[in-house]
């Protein structure tokens, strides 16, 4: 089955909640208009959805679509779609591979790399004190930066470094070939790969494998001094561990973009750690002008009885 249609359009249900609907579906139906696209308020028979575009769904959803064949993601992160226990293993999902959210995601973590690099934490600190004591950053070639998960964002993010003259490593799962980056793979090379690197961005798929990956004793690999940029999942780093680690000075700081509850609670630490800089998950936004030609053209190859790009592992969890 590749679709299921409801008189004569292929239906695509949609339903997405914590984004602009009216923009999203605007976009949606411009760029497919060949397709019956229906909310769950457009009251759409819902035993008849064979596609469906979900973000942060209503629970009991995917259990109402029996004859769901395949869920686009609107975002690149799948975790919770993978985790709903109604999710049928006949179902394929596919995640958000958006060229304007790998933009942005190259731009802050650019942003933050340099913000480390260039010493800005100290100026920042001197400036408070009325002090002038110029500070002297290495060359970025001497500036070892490590990239912790090497899929298309982090690889784009590793280009870039390179690029601009930096000392780029990177880990993954499996060995990856990245030209002018020092690669490592596998747990047994994790310890190599933290020991060099000075500025670590993570940027890592949440599974069961890498959550709470950034613990104390990972973090204590690390250099002393080092700094850590989270764009990933909050699940990642175990948040005792780097409050700990930035009170030692273990970690000269962090900017966090990402926290295991979102939003962040007031009361959180956090806020107030005056090495920690909060950023709401907004590091990289789904671009919806060229997000929905991205979904649009994946689902012209489903309805054609194409092989379908960004297909989700259920095994790797990505």
């Amino acid at each position: 089955m590749t679709g299921t249609q409801v008189g004569d359009k292929p239906l695509l249900l949609y339903a997405c909640t914590g984004v602009d609907d009216n923009q999203w579906l605007a976009a949606m139906r411009r760029e497919l208009p060949e397709l019956d696209i229906r909310t769950l308020a457009d009251d759409p028979p819902l035993e008849q959805v064979g596609m469906a575009f979900i973000w942060k769904y209503p629970a009991g959803l995917l259990a109402s679509l029996p004859r769901l064949c395949v869920a686009f993601s609107l975002g690149a992160g799948v975790e919770s779609i993978l985790r709903d226990p109604d999710l049928r293993e006949d179902v394929t999902v596919v995640r958000m591979v958006d060229p304007g959210l790998a933009i942005g995601m190259n731009e802050f973590v650019l942003m933050r790399v340099l913000h480390y690099h260039r010493q800005m934490p100290e100026h920042a600190e001197n400036q408070r004190a009325h002090r002038w004591a110029p500070c002297v950053p290495p060359l970025p070639e001497d500036r070892r930066v490590g990239i912790l998960g090497l899929g298309e964002l982090g690889s784009r993010c590793a280009r870039t470094l390179v690029n601009l003259g930096f000392d780029v490593a990177g880990w993954a799962r499996s060995p990856r070939n990245i030209d002018g980056v020092t690669t490592f793979a596998g747990r047994e090379q994790l310890d190599a790969f933290l020991a060099r690197t000075e500025i670590l961005v993570c940027l890592l798929p949440l599974t069961t494998a890498t959550a709470n990956i950034l613990d104390r004793r990972a973090i204590s690999t690390l250099p002393r001094g080092a700094y850590l940029i989270n764009v990933a999942r909050g699940q990642h780093v175990v948040d005792e561990d780097l409050l700990a680690a930035l009170d030692s000075g273990q970690l000269r700081g962090a900017t966090l973009d990402v926290f295991r509850e979102e939003p962040l609670p007031s009361t959180h630490p956090f806020w107030s750690h005056a090495k920690i800089t909060v950023v709401p998950h907004v590091s990289a936004i789904t671009q919806v002008k060229s997000a929905a030609r991205t979904v649009a053209a994946n689902i012209r190859r489903y309805l054609a009885g194409q092989p379908l790009q960004n297909v989700v592992d259920r095994k790797l969890g990505y």
